[in-house]
């Protein structure tokens, strides 16, 4: 009996989402016969029924191509916008996959595709996901889709400031993706030799950063790199928000929840520009010219690396094995080098984070790098 597979990707593009949707289709069809459709724009096509026969020649050609072929976006099934207002479109988006007859609903995302991925299970659908996230922060497994072309292009960028950065004898400060993990940052920091890295799991202190490049220019090297992540706090910063969020935490009613929230939002609204103000921190302290690149979605962009390929294919294949067995529920992941099937309430609501005792830490102090600590 041919099952009917439905697949959408969701959040933010990465590369090797095209390699993904590609692996499972030609796993799915080749070996298992089975019919897919995919749905344009996230869970925003899904309601609008809005979709794609995944045949063999709408898969052709699509390896290497960055983005994503079904469109993406971040709306979200229960806070849809429907004329000028947020609506839980939940239900409608439960008819679109019964009027298709799917047998399951795979979503390609992050943490926040897999929370609404979840929500659609809760209504009885049969979902299974996959972890994609430049930002590698997707809980549960050991890598996500896309992140190793991000850290190469990331890495890229830095060795191509080492030079403009001796040239000038200035401070170059680049700011990395990452949201509210340090893997990027860390990662591509060591890869380029940054001198100075700055990750949200290791609240820095602006005056340490500046006595180490005072000690690199000391010791006659007259530039330095800073590579940051975008979510890198001050020990300052780092213990107001931790303070924000207790307070949410042991708040008693809604009102004080809003109110709360109000707050971790003008503190947010705060944040922004802080590496600019960090560059101009770090110039005032230090005496020496400052500039800052932000690297912003070329990150992002691009031809998938033979490592996201490689992984896109392994998972898509896994997945189209797990559709034949009758599985769903859960997030497809990479533990140990192999694929595993993970229960989706073990992933929604955590976040993969830098362990402080993580040997990428360790190499980076190893080899003299300031962690701003």
């Amino acid at each position: 009996m041919t099952k009917y597979v439905g697949v959408l990707t969701a959040g933010g593009d990465t590369p090797g989402l095209n390699a993904a949707i590609r692996g499972l289709g030609k796993t799915a069809r080749g070996s298992y016969n089975m019919r897919l459709i995919g749905f344009y724009d996230g869970f925003q096509g899904l309601m609008q029924d809005r979709t794609i026969d995944l045949d063999e020649s709408t898969l052709s050609g699509i390896l290497t191509a960055g983005g994503t072929i079904l469109g993406t976006s971040r709306d979200k099934p229960h806070r849809m916008p429907i004329g000028g207002k947020l609506l839980d479109m939940t239900d409608a988006m439960v008819d679109t996959y019964h009027r298709h007859h799917l047998d399951v609903l795979v979503c390609i995302g992050g943490g926040g595709t897999q929370k609404n991925a979840n929500r659609l299970k809760e209504k009885g659908l049969n979902i299974i996901t996959l972890p994609k996230s430049i930002d590698n922060d997707v809980a549960c497994t050991d890598v996500t889709l896309g992140f190793n072309t991000a850290l190469g292009i990331a890495t890229e960028a830095i060795d191509r400031l080492h030079s403009t950065a001796h040239s000038h004898h200035r401070i170059i400060v680049v700011e990395l993706m990452g949201h509210n993990t340090g893997w990027l940052a860390l990662g591509a920091g060591i890869s380029g030799g940054a001198d100075v890295i700055l990750i949200p799991e290791i609240p820095y202190n602006a005056e340490k950063v500046a006595e180490a490049i005072l000690q690199r220019s000391r010791g006659g090297k007259r530039f330095s790199i800073v590579a940051v992540s975008e979510g890198a706090r001050s020990i300052e910063d780092a213990a107001k928000f931790d303070e924000l969020s207790n307070a949410k935490e042991t708040s008693q009613s809604k009102a004080e929840k809003q109110a709360v929230d109000a707050k971790i939002m003008e503190f947010q609204i705060q944040q922004t520009g802080k590496t600019m103000r960090l560059a101009q921190q770090l110039e005032t302290l230090t005496g020496l010219e400052s500039r800052v690149t932000i690297l912003g979605y070329v990150q992002r962009g691009g031809t998938p690396s033979a490592m996201d390929r490689l992984l896109a294919a392994e998972l898509g294949a896994a997945t189209a094995s797990h559709i034949e067995q009758g599985d769903s529920g859960v997030m497809i992941a990479i533990k140990n080098q192999a694929t595993a099937p993970v229960p989706l309430e073990q992933v929604v609501g955590n976040r993969r984070t830098v362990p402080l005792d993580h040997f990428w830490i360790e190499t980076a102090r190893c080899v003299g790098t300031c962690l701003g600590d």
